[in-house]
């Protein structure tokens, strides 16, 4: 029996074994493995190593999707952790091939994938408060937001989760130097069903431009309510 013989059920159910490469690589094969690749069903889970994966065109964003991750733990994260104004010429063109990367791509995912239960970034250190806080407003069922490594994340996108996140049940911003106590404490008083940990976050040296002083606790309240 030929593969293409195969009920669809048969399909869905081998193409599920497959990774994202393999799956679009079987899809270019005939027009009858293409509808499977394209089958929103199949693309409920989606787990992205680096930024440059993003734009690879191997995956389907839908409506089915309910978990999503995007982990990239290479040497250049480091690069994209040094603080902007900091950087030095070659860092910052190392940072201009993918500073927009995650961002754009999020952008999508607010606009396809509303059903979104879960989402884990790690290593994204050019995402930002309010890419994450149109995440929120706009994936109203998310569950679980693992935010960790990222460095531009800040008591803004605590503040988003308080006012746009009302099925949240877990949030977790760890290494994330730029999110304070402050911060941390009125996440907790306002939403104390939601589970939260910072590991290390409002213990590290925030960023801080030359000749400005990082945050005081008036700084800090006014930043809340951005």
């Amino acid at each position: 029996m030929h593969l293409t013989q195969l009920n669809g059920e048969c399909l869905l159910h081998l193409f599920s074994f497959l990774d994202k490469d393999s799956r679009k690589n079987l899809g270019r094969t005939c027009r009858r493995l293409l509808d499977v690749f394209w089958e929103p069903s199949l693309w409920t889970l989606l787990h992205f190593h680096s930024p440059s994966e993003l734009t690879k065109g191997n995956f389907v964003l839908g409506a089915a999707l309910r978990h999503l991750s995007i982990r990239w733990l290479s040497s250049r994260v480091k690069v994209c952790n040094v603080e902007d104004w900091l950087k030095s010429a070659i860092q910052r063109d190392i940072c201009s091939i993918h500073e927009h990367t995650v961002n754009d791509f999020l952008l999508q995912v607010c606009k396809r994938c509303p059903n979104l239960l879960s989402l884990n970034l790690s290593g994204c250190g050019h995402v930002t408060d309010e890419t994450v806080a149109l995440v929120l407003r706009s994936c109203s069922f998310l569950k679980t937001l693992q935010l960790e490594n990222c460095v531009r994340i800040s008591n803004r996108t605590l503040e988003a989760a308080i006012l746009y996140a009302d099925s949240l049940q877990m949030l977790q911003v760890d290494f994330c130097r730029n999110v304070t106590q402050a911060g941390l404490q009125r996440f907790r008083k306002k939403r104390p069903s939601v589970t939260l940990t910072a590991e290390r976050s409002a213990s590290m040296i925030p960023d801080q431009k030359p000749g400005n002083n990082w945050m005081s606790e008036r700084a800090t309240k006014k930043l809340l309510w951005y």
